[in-house]
């Protein structure tokens, strides 16, 4: 039943009236009588019989299209018990939203007749085969043997680390046209629509038109509909999205891949808050599908699975790497400012400010990665250095263009008469530069060249290859036709000292997308980062050997007891309902109880670690924890995580 509650995850029995019998048929939704109530549910089984000697009958067969697949139920099951979750919340997420209108069309298209004088296309559906050309992997050593492995149908697992300038959506492409030649489908998930966007065109040209579909809820309810029912009934043997296609109903799934498994939007932020990597790597072990793993960077997680044996890593040879990577150089922890009045405004060191000017010379595009987006995101008095703080909330305050007044980011109310607490100075500097200003001052440091920006407000997906300015926000940058001149990463700081468990893997993944968007070769491209060389990060990003900082990560990880080296989950709410709830559990041998620590809005935070081994039972524990409240109709809420994010 679609019933949130911890208690009440578990299947119930109900009879089917003799009307229902032909449309009551596993994986419909229905409606049955629930402690007086109407409530949806989802048949999962028809039986003969039950051990529960009194029934109520299914009031109703809402649709009698078979929407969950027994494949994506068992993966719904193993999900929500590996989060510590019920089963109706991973079925929210599995299953989208009934859409009448949509289902109604393609039922239609279904029951049309063929046209005898169309043309017969043997690979419209899966099975059909295709010649996949391996040259595009050739630079890796294991490369053509996955594209085999693909094709011949075998469950290969790979973690990819792809190499400077790669056009990773036509590798991709390359991998789901393999699998689908040896006759089996495709789920590949992607972090935002610019991907989704640059992988759809890549799909649509190795497989043709009609082929695959995207699944992802920015297209809107009807759309992603008729995608899911597209893939349900097998019409198409690939789908691609975000982490909405991760429970896509793909017929003889063959290879599950997902792209820049670091980027949290891969997280759910709805219970039971999975992670799209786990739920397509459990799809792989349940299914016994081949898995892809890919990106610039490696996550802790990827080389977890690598150093574990799970997963065979895929890189290119160091002489290949090093005739890919573009020129890279650190500007040292206390760079030298340029002379020019705008560079210095905009905080750039000499060198950044000479490859700058090369690059433009050379009629080539210049990318500016800025870590805050906004004009002057942070103030400070510019007497006594104090942080400029709302007089009502206390949030930090803000300047929202080189005229505007100061204003608070939190609660939004303008401070036009601010006066410092400390020492009532009137004036504000800026602490922190937004990508606004910084392309405001980049326009006056480089005359007469065109200056664009890419944040929150306007994402480009590219731009033009000849001479300009692109000011863009981590994650907003835009591919350049042919590549960039220069890449210059600015206010390194702001990505390496966030209070953050995985600040410095992070702060390497944001550097080397940006990086890797630059002309490929030494005597091409320029990447000048702001920062100290001799960090960790600068110097992975320095010799593009992300491998190598990963393994430093999990080995530090390991250490001291983190993620993914343990399990570990966040028990949140008022204090009173946080010990409730872990007095009740049950928690495996050698569990570690950490914390509290404060979290928002007066609750706070309790950390629960166990051993991997363990991990299964401690989900269990608290999930059985969670139903006992529930049972009793506990007042205060109680938000369980299992290997957050945000630990801190």
């Amino acid at each position: 039943m679609d019933v949130p509650l911890p208690h009440l995850d578990r299947p119930f029995d109900y009879l089917v009236p003799e009307a229902l019998d032909a449309e009551a048929q596993p994986g419909v939704r229905v409606k049955v009588r629930f402690a007086g109530q109407l409530v949806d549910g989802w048949l999962l089984e028809r039986a003969e019989s039950s051990a529960h000697p009194k029934l109520a009958y299914l009031e109703k067969v809402v649709s009698p299209v078979p929407v969950l697949s027994p494949e994506v139920a068992r993966l719904a099951r193993a999900v929500a018990d590996r989060y510590a979750g019920s089963l109706a919340d991973v079925l929210r997420l599995a299953v989208p939203p009934r859409h009448a209108r949509a289902e109604k069309a393609v039922t239609a298209d279904a029951d049309a007749p063929a046209d005898p004088d169309a043309p017969a296309d043997a690979d419209a559906r899966p099975g059909g085969r295709a010649e996949v050309d391996p040259r595009g992997w050739r630079d890796y050593p294991a490369g053509p043997a996955l594209l085999r492995a693909l094709t011949d149908g075998r469950p290969a697992r790979a973690v990819w680390s792809a190499l400077p300038g790669e056009d990773w959506a036509d590798r991709y492409a390359d991998a789901v046209a393999a699998t689908v030649a040896g006759g089996r489908g495709a789920v590949v998930v992607v972090a935002d629509a610019r991907d989704l966007d640059r992988l759809d065109a890549a799909l649509t040209a190795v497989l043709g038109a009609g082929r695959h579909v995207r699944l992802t809820a920015a297209d809107g309810p009807a759309r992603r509909y008729r995608a899911f029912l597209a893939a349900r009934r097998g019409d198409v043997a690939v789908v691609i999205g975000t982490r909405a296609a991760m429970f896509a109903p793909v017929e003889r799934l063959g290879l599950v891949a997902i792209w820049d498994d670091g980027d949290d939007l891969h997280a759910e932020p709805r219970a039971p808050y999975p992670h799209a990597r786990d739920v397509l790597l459990t799809r792989a072990q349940l299914g016994d599908a081949a898995a892809l793993v890919g990106g610039y960077a490696r996550s802790a997680e990827a080389q977890l699975l690598v150093e574990t044996s799970w997963a065979r890593e895929v890189v290119a040879d160091r002489a290949v790497v090093r005739a890919r990577t573009p020129a890279m150089a650190p500007t040292g922890d206390d760079p030298q400012l340029a002379r020019d009045p705008g560079a210095a405004s905009a905080r750039l060191p000499s060198l950044a400010w000479t490859s700058a000017r090369d690059a433009l010379r050379a009629d080539l595009p210049v990318l500016v990665q800025v870590p805050r987006r906004g004009y002057v995101p942070s103030v400070a008095c510019a007497d006594c250095r104090t942080p400029a703080r709302c007089p009502h909330c206390a949030g930090p305050l803000a300047l929202p263009s080189a005229q505007g007044t100061p204003a608070c980011r939190w609660c939004g109310r303008v401070a036009a008469a601010y006066a410092c607490p400390e020492c009532g100075g009137r004036r504000l500097r800026a602490s922190v530069t937004g990508a606004r200003r910084t392309a405001e001052e980049l326009g006056r440091a480089f005359p007469g060249v065109p200056v664009r920006t890419s944040g929150r407000e306007e994402v480009l997906a590219t731009v033009p290859g000849g001479a300009g300015l692109v000011i863009a926000t981590p994650g907003a940058e835009p591919v350049a036709d042919g590549g960039y001149g220069a890449v210059l990463l600015l206010d390194s700081w702001a990505l390496l000292t966030r209070a953050d468990l995985r600040a410095g893997e992070e702060a390497l993944r944001r550097w080397m997308a940006a990086a890797a968007l630059a002309r490929p070769g030494t005597a091409s491209g320029r990447v000048v980062v702001v920062a100290d060389g001799a960090l960790a990060p600068v110097q992975a990003l320095l010799r593009w050997d992300s491998a190598w900082f990963a393994a430093r990560e999990l080995a530090e990880r390991r250490e001291l007891g983190f993620p993914p080296a343990v399990r570990m989950a966040s028990v949140t709410g008022v204090a009173e309902a946080v010990s409730d709830l872990l007095d009740g559990a049950r928690l495996p041998d050698g569990a570690e109880v950490l914390g509290p620590v404060p979290a928002d809005e007066g609750r706070e935070r309790m950390l629960v670690r166990v051993p991997r081994s363990r991990a299964a039972a401690l989900a269990e524990a608290l999930h059985a924890a969670a139903g006992q409240r529930s049972a009793r109709k506990a007042a205060d809420p109680v938000r369980l995580q299992v290997d957050p994010l945000v630990l801190f």
